[in-house]
């Protein structure tokens, strides 16, 4: 029997291990993981998907009709380059979510973001300004909730805001987005990606399928983008005045947005914004700009600014004892996010860094925490490089993440701030950035109750 095969127990795939059963389309679904959660065996069974485990076997070839990878599998293992070489496709879920989107809605606009840093709160936050307006959209993809999830769900004319990742963007073939911005770009996941150019390269494949009707949105005066010359009509974004259409904020603290004809409007002052740091005023210009081709009025996108009170693990404040205030930011999984969790608090810090080490040196960390540093904690498995690029400045080391915040929290003096921003991947010790943020939330509130 011909079937599809899913590669990956993730949630993109078991959406599609859902979608292709509700739609009676034959599926296996297989995982190198020997012992899959219990809850992925029962829903596999509630849908009829049978599994395979432990291994990719070849033989789950010679029925494939097509392959779903899930991003967090790498497409250069021997089972994936085997299916190309047959002449088999290979997508992801959301290269097969747009396919049904398609199908299923073509009122429907797709507003896509990418970028090293910022994506998750830009999606949530373009969403939140088209909801402000009464404009039917939903926050997906890479921050959570599964493209496909969100398709079979929505009603007709519905905005997906979509937050895409480089590995998502690895295997997309007729993607395309009415607009799609990429935000910025530093170094991260080049344990798969292997250089800056592949990274990058992977990265724009978000603007692939834009014609001159769409719109990309790209920050102002980038480097990595002095080259680029998309299709799509552009906007851009930054701390000057934009020829063109665009947004800004001036000296004075003023956010600006610019249409297509040259008009300017005024949208808020950036004390305005409930969500701190330099960097959060770049995430809300873009957002601008996307909610804009969505169809938000400047007058919704001006109450939704003024609203958004930001996401969860996300630089969020936790609690605080004694004078000591502890920061949820796990969302930090590269160094330049740290970095700017770092710039956007005052200090004096315990820094909780670590886990499953990517690639990155630690040292651009250096300059931020001059004048600020009180004590880092090094936990989880890149404790070795982080002794190797900070190890000069002080700090304890404890690999178990309980102990580690427990020794943070009680080393903190009155006007500390405790900031859990790891700068590294969790999957050493945890199944994904919530479960940390969540773990750590828990340990903060035992600790206020003590």
């Amino acid at each position: 029997m011909k079937q599809t095969i899913i590669v990956g127990a993730g949630k993109s795939g078991l959406a599609a291990a859902r979608h292709l059963a509700a739609s009676g389309i034959p599926a296996v679904m297989t995982d190198s993981n020997p012992t899959p959660d219990n809850n992925v065996l029962s829903l596999l069974a509630k849908w009829g998907v049978p599994g395979v485990w432990g291994d990719h076997p070849a033989a789950l070839l010679d029925t494939a009709t097509e392959i779903v990878l899930s991003p967090v599998v790498n497409p250069t293992i021997q089972f994936v380059q085997g299916a190309k070489q047959r002449g088999i496709s290979v997508i992801g879920e959301l290269e097969l979510a747009h396919r049904v989107l398609r199908a299923k809605d073509p009122t429907a606009r797709v507003l896509a973001i990418t970028g090293t840093n910022g994506k998750s709160t830009t999606t949530d936050l373009t969403a939140h300004l088209l909801k402000t307006g009464g404009i039917p959209a939903v926050a997906c993809g890479n921050l959570g909730l599964p493209f496909l999830d969100a398709v079979d769900s929505a009603e007709p004319g519905t905005r997906f805001v979509i937050e895409c990742s480089s590995y998502q963007l690895e295997t997309v073939v007729d993607f395309k987005a009415e607009a799609a911005a990429i935000l910025n770009l530093t170094p991260d996941h080049l344990q798969r990606h292997g250089s800056m150019d592949a990274y990058l390269a992977a990265k724009l494949r978000i603007f692939e399928r834009q014609s001159e009707a769409n719109q990309c949105v790209i920050p102002d005066s980038a480097d990595f983008v002095s080259g680029f010359s998309p299709v799509a009509q552009v906007a851009k974004f930054g701390w000057e005045r934009i020829e063109g259409q665009g947004a800004w904020c001036n000296s004075d603290g003023d956010m600006l947005m610019q249409d297509s004809s040259g008009n300017i409007a005024d949208i808020v002052n950036r004390s305005e914004l409930l969500i701190p740091g330099r960097h959060n005023v770049e995430n809300a210009l873009a957002a601008a700009l996307l909610a804009t081709c969505g169809g938000a009025s400047v007058e919704s996108i001006r109450s939704g600014l003024r609203t958004y009170p930001g996401l969860v693990h996300r630089l969020a404040f936790c609690g605080e004892k004694n004078g000591v205030r502890a920061y949820n930011d796990s969302k930090g999984t590269n160094v330049d996010a740290t970095l700017t969790a770092i710039q956007a608090l005052k200090g004096p810090l315990v820094v909780l860094l670590g886990g499953e080490d990517k690639g990155c040196s630690y040292v651009p960390l250096r300059e931020a925490l001059q004048d600020k540093l009180r004590h880092l904690v090094f936990l989880g498995d890149a404790i070795p490089m982080l002794k190797r690029d900070l190890g000069d400045l002080p700090h304890l080391v404890c690999k178990d993440f309980d102990g580690a915040v427990k020794r943070a929290l009680a080393m903190a003096t009155p006007g500390d701030q405790v900031l859990l921003s790891p700068a590294c991947a969790s999957f050493d010790q945890f199944k994904n950035f919530e479960a940390r943020g969540y773990r750590f939330e828990k340990l903060v509130r035992e600790w206020m109750m003590a």
